[in-house]
């Protein structure tokens, strides 16, 4: 193992130079429509539903399905060489209200990552902000109505080098207290140059939609909110998740 390189943060050899004009003919050539349909890049942080202290940072590259669903691809970074991390699904009020009680469980909100102003959409540079702050903010009056159900496959936060393990239901922050907000937030937002308090004033005006008791579930358990009958289910659905994603 240590006579392996790591390149972009992954254990491997650089791509080769015969792979890369091949990746090139191929780029030219192929259409790749379903990548194509990606309409937006949002930033965010993420929990583990089983480790709520453990924060994760990730680039959600959406598009939709249809009008209750959008799907995003989750990478470390916005860069080239961003590892994928991960997968998001995003659904409306009303698909989530057919779900049964143990599915309801796995999937967050979003009114915090939007009110807060910790959910952005990065910006271009050729963008005047006031042009950019409407936009966003029209982003953010329809993804605070909606629930997440979010799988990891890749641990970066650990240092991992490959995805590895079962994949890891992870949620969303509800509360400013459950993690290092400023910090964390802020540090992201220099790099970005953006301004979650500045996003949090423009963003009051938006309506905060009631929120079902089964949804941020993990939160609730962390808190002993839930009973133990429902702190077993959440836990079963949760394996059960990762089983189904594993191949079990």
């Amino acid at each position: 193992m240590d006579s392996i390189p790591v390149t972009n943060k992954a254990l491997g050899e650089p791509v080769h130079l015969k792979d890369k004009l091949l990746e090139t003919g191929a780029a030219l050539t192929q259409d790749f429509r379903p990548v194509k349909q990606i309409c937006a890049h949002l930033n965010a942080f993420h929990a583990y539903a089983k480790e709520p202290g453990r924060c994760v940072e990730a680039n959600h590259y959406c598009s939709h399905l249809n009008q209750d669903v959008r799907q995003c691809i989750l990478y470390d970074s916005p860069e080239p060489n961003a590892r994928l991390i991960g997968i998001e699904y995003m659904i409306t009020p009303k698909l989530y209200e057919t779900l049964d009680s143990t599915e309801r469980k796995l999937w967050h909100s979003h009114v915090f990552e939007a009110k807060s102003g910790m959910l952005i959409m990065p910006q271009p540079t050729f963008v005047p902000n006031s042009v950019w702050e409407v936009a966003e903010n029209t982003e953010m009056e329809q993804v605070v109505t909606l629930y997440g159900k979010i799988y990891h496959l890749w641990q970066v936060d650990r240092g991992d080098k490959l995805p590895l393990g079962e994949p890891q239901l992870m949620t969303s922050y509800t509360a400013e207290n459950q993690f290092d907000f400023e910090k964390m937030v802020g540090e992201r937002d220099k790099r970005f140059g953006s301004d979650w308090k500045r996003k949090r004033e423009v963003r009051s005006y938006i309506e905060e939609p009631d929120i079902h008791p089964d949804a941020d579930w993990a939160w609730k358990e962390k808190e002993g909110k839930g009973s133990s009958e429902k702190k077993g289910q959440y836990g079963d659905a949760v394996a059960d998740g990762a089983q189904v994603l594993a191949g079990k």
